[in-house]
């Protein structure tokens, strides 16, 4: 009797499944598709995410980790070298998809790959010729003993951060072809391979950032060439980057939404890349890993809401070219009820949070509760924006988003400055939250009057 319910339960689950991913707009179907797998692609990562954090501060310590995040972050700003070609060509190849034009698709991702490989070989030579002057110590805030170190792991690191800043965009052309559980694949077998060789690192080394860096920073880039290779010569043929395609003259066209999300770029690097500079300055290198190690737990509510959304952003683009508002709407709204119940998932883990903190870092990392709660809104307002973020971005309504985003990264070092040496760590995200609460309400304001056409001026702009 137990095995006959136990095998109609199963068949009602199977049947609940398919009907799930087999039933609604084609849109919506490929989407639903991607998320699932974008679901357990990226639920592995997350866990090899954190299992990477306690075992690389117990290679090294939280002080130089805390060194290590902070370079990371600083390196991370040098991504704003494409200009805004990579989201660019995100929502210009998905509007060449959408109308059928693959050869004009192809010419897309071959001048952005063209114009990509340009920029980012001056900007290595230039690097690589500046970094010998530059005082990582003082910059780090750490000790002159470790200048030299510090310079040749930022010149390893800025390398194969230019390696990554070409090949990844074979994730962009995925993405914008509502397939991002193939391009999330990608980031789970880079992070995957970067903890099997820092546990190599832990059995037969002693503690030393220059093999951490060398680890952190090959093993994604390794990843991202082989697949490049594969995709573009299998699945993707049709749209491979060739010289033969390679026309500068639709550079315009990739660069008159680029440019806006360029300069978009630049200051959301403010607003995300500066929180682990302005710690280290304040507190010292030690508390960034404080700091960082709170956000990663509940950075996990983000993950999750970025896997449902990321196959969006293009969907949003043909939603949009079709005029299918009401499949928008639709969208729209079953976002906001997932909202909801990321807001009772945050809430859960800010209770058990000491707990986890305890099991996940043993000793080594003390989190205050007080920062588990900043984190946690934090995460919940930055949440309610990106729902209509991606939206605007999709259909390329972000004039507003421009300005917007440019005043809250003007405001945001003094403001987590003042605030930070007020409040500590808490007083540093407490500044993210208030700014991602301006921009949500704005946002949203801005969404709900295109979806009912109502837009008008710098709404619709």
């Amino acid at each position: 009797m137990d095995f006959i319910l136990f095998k109609a339960a199963s068949n009602k689950t199977k049947q609940i499944l398919t009907d799930f991913l087999t039933k609604g707009h084609e849109r919506s179907i490929k989407a639903k598709k991607n998320i699932l797998a974008s679901f357990i692609i990226k639920g592995l990562s997350i866990v090899i995410s954190l299992i990477l954090v306690p075992l690389t501060i117990n290679y090294i310590n939280p002080t130089q980790y805390g060194i290590w995040l902070t370079l990371s972050s600083i390196v991370a700003w040098f991504s704003f070298f494409d200009i805004g070609f990579g989201n660019g060509l995100r929502n210009k190849f998905a509007e060449a998809i959408a109308k059928g034009q693959e050869e004009l698709a192809r010419i897309y991702v071959s001048t952005t790959y063209a114009i990509l490989c340009i920029i980012i070989s001056v900007v290595l030579i230039l690097f690589l010729l500046i970094n010998p002057y530059l005082d990582w110590s003082r910059l780090l805030n750490t000790t002159q003993k470790m200048a030299g170190e510090l310079s040749i792991l930022a010149e390893i690191v800025f390398i194969f951060f230019c390696l990554r800043f070409i090949f990844q965009m074979v994730t962009t052309v995925l993405t914008a072809n509502q397939e991002p559980a193939k391009a999330s694949f990608f980031d789970f077998l880079g992070s995957l391979f970067s903890l099997i060789v820092i546990f190599i690192l832990t059995k037969t080394t002693s503690g030393n950032l220059i093999y951490l860096g060398i680890a952190l920073s090959f093993t994604p880039v390794l990843v991202l060439v082989a697949s490049s290779l594969w995709f573009y010569s299998h699945d993707y043929k049709r749209f491979a980057p060739s010289i033969k395609y390679v026309k500068f003259g639709y550079a315009r066209n990739l660069m008159s939404l680029g440019l806006k999300f360029f300069i978009i770029q630049i200051a959301a690097l403010v607003l995300f890349n500066t929180d682990n500079i302005i710690v280290t300055q304040l507190f010292g290198p030690k508390e960034v890993t404080t700091f960082y190690v709170a956000f990663k737990l509940f950075s996990v509510v983000t993950m999750i809401f970025s896997i449902i959304t990321t196959p969006l952003w293009s969907a949003y683009t043909d939603a949009f070219a079709n005029n299918d508002f009401e499949w928008i709407k639709t969208t729209l709204l079953k976002m906001k009820k997932i909202w909801v119940l990321l807001i009772i998932f945050t809430i859960l883990i800010l209770m058990i949070s000491p707990w986890i903190f305890k099991w996940w870092l043993g000793n080594n990392v003390e989190i205050p509760f007080a920062l588990s709660i900043a984190m946690s809104i934090y995460v919940v307002v930055g949440i309610w924006q990106t729902i209509h973020v991606y939206l605007l971005n999709g259909i390329g309504k972000i004039k507003l988003q421009l300005y917007m985003v440019i005043i809250s990264g003007v405001i945001n070092i003094p403001l987590a400055i003042f605030l930070g040496k007020k409040f500590g760590l808490v007083g540093i995200t407490l500044t993210g939250t208030l700014l991602f609460l301006l921009m949500g309400i704005i946002f949203s304001i801005q969404t709900k009057k295109i979806i009912n056409n109502k837009a008008n001026g710098i709404w619709n702009k």
